[in-house]
């Protein structure tokens, strides 16, 4: 895996993926001030959240279960001295489908938290990570 990140101009930067894709991240010179992109921190939660997603509704539509959305909002802490690392990370999950299985909804979450999530792995060494989820059944009236 490879990525290229550059520098543009003030706090701004151009990260590249080693797919080819681009996204401009970056903080503002003083608080309240917009930014131009994610922090890169921000892009470690985001990543995070699209990783375990990513393994949740593969292991959903492999039990074939009929999954039509997975939303996860992610709320994250962190250190208050430097590096300011997370240190609690919750994550909520919207799981919709027809008639989805709570049970294995739960354990397609689980699965990923503790088996396939890489960035959650990575993240576990120094956040408290927590889940819960709700299913939306998407046959109900």
């Amino acid at each position: 895996m490879k990525a290229r990140v550059k520098w543009v101009e003030d706090r701004t930067f151009v990260g590249e993926s080693g797919t080819g894709h681009k996204l401009v991240l970056g903080t503002s010179p003083s608080p309240g001030q917009p930014t131009p992109g994610p922090s890169p921190m921000e892009l470690v939660l985001i990543g995070t959240g699209g990783c375990t997603a990513f393994d949740v509704v593969q292991i959903l539509e492999k039990g074939r279960e009929a999954v039509e959305d997975c939303v996860v909002e992610l709320e994250a802490e962190r250190a208050e001295t430097e590096p300011k690392v997370f240190t609690r990370i919750h994550m909520h999950f919207v799981v919709k489908g027809r008639n989805l299985a709570i049970a294995k909804v739960e354990r397609a979450i689980q699965l990923s938290a503790d088996k396939y999530c890489s960035a959650s792995a990575m993240l576990a060494h120094t956040a408290v990570i927590t889940h819960d989820f709700e299913v939306v059944d998407s046959a109900a009236p």
